[in-house]
């Protein structure tokens, strides 16, 4: 069977990236584990980042990103139904599947179906400095702020969906409304959901923390290495796990 090799870690760690690299040296294909991906039309304040899937001239195929339609409610139990799909899917084409996201959650209950199965899971966590984490998560809401992110919360809003289902949809979109709502002014809303972001992160660590202890075994990348040093030190994981892929 197949592995289903998994890399989290908090916001703005640069998940993606490295799972699109590992995914074309294995020819494997990317299953999301973001609870909120899966609407479409929410792209710049969830941080789909899908240009991110092309690598060298050719995509990566992903699953569980624009699948629904924004206004609905999707549980832990229902991504669950959906991943296990995808990933059945995918094994059938006996391919490899990397599952990429910061939802522990999402995650956590994912594999806890696999653990009682032969499929290997192997995990890998990206992590860093705190001070450079927190830099560039003030960074990318800076970036997303100013190319889209507002328009993107305004546009659906005209749609229809409504300011409680916005209030639900996460931090990004919370503030913004807020903001767009006349509730906060640009600054505040900033600085407010800015420092959500941060607690947000450390709220994302301690539920990996709490895997670990839970049984699961977390291999930790460093947020500063390179690229090519992340791809060795996965691959020898990979090798001494006798997955040669």
């Amino acid at each position: 069977m197949t592995p289903i090799i998994t890399i989290l870690g908090p916001t703005a760690t640069g998940k993606t990236r490295v799972a699109v690299v590992l995914a074309k040296q294995i020819d494997a294909e990317i299953v999301s584990a973001d609870s909120r991906q899966i609407y479409k039309r929410m792209d710049i304040g969830t941080g789909k980042d899908l240009k991110e899937y092309s690598i060298d001239g050719e995509v990566i195929p992903y699953h569980l990103i624009d699948i629904e339609e924004p206004g609905k409610v999707n549980t832990v139990f229902q991504y669950q139904k959906l991943a296990q799909n995808a990933i059945k899917d995918i094994q059938q084409r006996n391919k490899p599947v990397i599952l990429c996201g910061g939802s522990g959650m999402y995650i956590e209950a994912l594999l806890q179906g696999y653990q009682s199965t032969p499929i290997p899971s192997i995990i890998f966590g990206i992590k860093g400095d705190r001070d450079e984490v927190r830099r560039r998560i003030t960074s990318r809401l800076k970036e997303r702020l100013e190319n889209g992110m507002l328009e993107e919360v305004q546009f659906l809003i005209n749609e229809g969906v409504s300011l409680e289902q916005l209030y639900k949809y996460g931090l990004e979109y919370r503030f913004v409304m807020l903001y767009l709502t006349q509730q906060l002014d640009y600054n505040t809303m900033f600085q407010k959901l800015n420092t959500a972001i941060h607690q947000f992160s450390k709220r994302q660590m301690t539920w990996f923390r709490k895997m670990e202890r839970a049984g699961f075994v977390i291999h930790w990348i460093d947020l500063a290495w390179n690229e090519d040093e992340k791809m060795n030190y996965i691959r020898n994981i990979l090798y001494v796990n006798r997955l040669n892929l």
